[in-house]
Order: C-alpha cells, then sequence, then structure tokens
C-alpha cells in the first residue's frame, strides 16, 4: 500500500444537525454540518416533515401544472384536427 496518499482520519469529528443535535464519529473531516440527522428525521420520529430546499416542492407543482394544460391544448388541437377533416 502507497504511504502518505490517504486523507487524515479524525476518530473524534463533530457532526451537528440543522436542529442542534451533535454527534462523534469517525469521518475524514474534523466538522461536519448536516440538514438531517437521526434525532429530525421523518423515518425515526415518526412525523411528517416536509423539507424543502431552494422551492424544489413549488417547481414541481409548477412543472406538473405545466404539463397538465400543455397534455390538454395537444388533445384539444387533435379533436379539432380531426373535426375538420371528417368535415
Amino acid at each position: 500500500m502507497k504511504k502518505e496518499i490517504h486523507p487524515k482520519y479524525y476518530n473524534e469529528a463533530l457532526v451537528t444537525c440543522a436542529c442542534g443535535a451533535k454527534h462523534k464519529m469517525g469521518a475524514t473531516h474534523e466538522k461536519i454540518s448536516v440538514e438531517i440527522c437521526s434525532n429530525c428525521h421523518p423515518f425515526y420520529t415518526g412525523e411528517e416533515k416536509l423539507v424543502d430546499t431552494a422551492g424544489r416542492i413549488e417547481k414541481f407543482k409548477a412543472r406538473k401544472a405545466k404539463a397538465k394544460t400543455t397534455l390538454r391544448s395537444k388533445t384539444e388541437k387533435k379533436a379539432v384536427k380531426k373535426a375538420k377533416r371528417t368535415k
């Protein structure tokens, strides 16, 4: 194994969550900050919690609404074309 190519390993790395919880674990970084940990994650707490990072939920809803309207307009255009053909 080559020497001095591996990152320094910290046995007591401090992991800080946005909820304020702090954990110590082994890692290659001395300090790590996370948004969700086992203290506040919905899977472990049993609470329903929406985590919206940079408006992703609103963006998804907007795309869904736009897709629905474009689908309607496409089907309406096809119906108009069929009506013209049958005349």
